[in-house]
């Protein structure tokens, strides 16, 4: 059997606390307890919990922009937190990030063509051909490529996360690590980048790490669920199963939590996940 492209193993984060008294120690912050778990390649791994269970912890040190206080992430067989800078620097072009807010995570400062291009100036990539794959790249999530010229105020929410996903797969990533891509979206909106999220991993065989508290966001796009619940995973499965049968009572409270409208047929509300056939 091939490896999984990524593996988590026995992750911990502590954070220390301001210390209080002069004579006693910090107290700490256990955001990780222990997380494990695996990525195949060409799958989709969601990530669920309340605020504060953990969830942007575990992305940040995926994304190895945060040390952790112990256990390991490798990625293609790479522990990469026990890489040299520089090897790091290089890992990066296998694995890229797209965060929440879809406008706080653009320079306004810049040009459209500059902020996408950006991962791949850090791999030192000619100027010739940043601007070739960012035209590239700006086709593939459906923009046009005169848009590298524009800045991010030009664009509406949709078209700035869209932007967001160009920039992450303009080093032609093997893993997207996604911090809630939808949540600052319009509802008629979130359907958009999810179809096209779904569209780009079908044509480019990317793998997502994708972290939400919306189940209905995980169901539509991940093949597996880990439930995150006080730093630690409490179960894991398909969506189907864990959705409609959960075994914990933790994942039983987030589905009983879901509101259950009634839009009018045909509302954006009422379809935005309904399959495209």
């Amino acid at each position: 059997m091939n490896a999984p492209l990524l593996e988590v193993e026995n992750l911990v984060k502590d954070y220390a606390l301001p210390r209080e008294k002069l004579l006693e120690a910090p107290g700490k912050v256990h955001a990780l307890r222990g997380v494990s778990f695996t990525i195949e390649a060409g799958r989709s791994l969601g990530v669920v919990g309340e605020s504060g269970s953990g969830k942007s912890t575990l992305a940040r040190l995926v994304m190895a922009l945060d040390q952790p206080t112990s256990g390991r992430v490798r990625l293609l067989g790479k522990d990469l937190h026990a890489l040299p800078r520089e090897a790091l620097r290089s890992a990066r072009r296998d694995f890229q990030m797209v965060f929440q807010d879809p406008y706080g995570s653009l320079d306004p400062r810049q040009a459209v063509e500059r902020i996408v291009s950006e991962p791949l100036a850090a791999q030192g990539a000619s100027r010739e051909e940043q601007r070739e794959r960012a035209s590239e790249a700006l086709q593939a999530v459906g923009l046009r490529p005169n848009d590298l010229r524009k800045y991010p105020h030009e664009f509406s929410g949709g078209q700035r996360q869209r932007i967001a996903i160009a920039r992450a797969l303009i080093t032609r990533p093997r893993l997207i690590v996604a911090d809630e891509p939808v949540s600052a979206l319009d509802v008629s909106v979130q359907a958009q980048v999810l179809n096209l999220m779904q569209d780009l991993q079908a044509e480019f065989g990317i793998t997502y790490m994708l972290i939400s508290h919306d189940l209905a966001v995980v169901q539509h796009l991940c093949d597996d669920v880990a439930v995150l619940w006080q730093g630690r995973i409490v179960e894991q499965g398909p969506p189907g199963r864990l959705f409609a049968q959960p075994l914990h009572e933790y994942t039983r409270s987030l589905v009983e939590a879901v509101p259950e409208p009634e839009p009018p047929a045909g509302s954006p509300l009422a379809t935005r996940f309904q399959s495209r056939g």
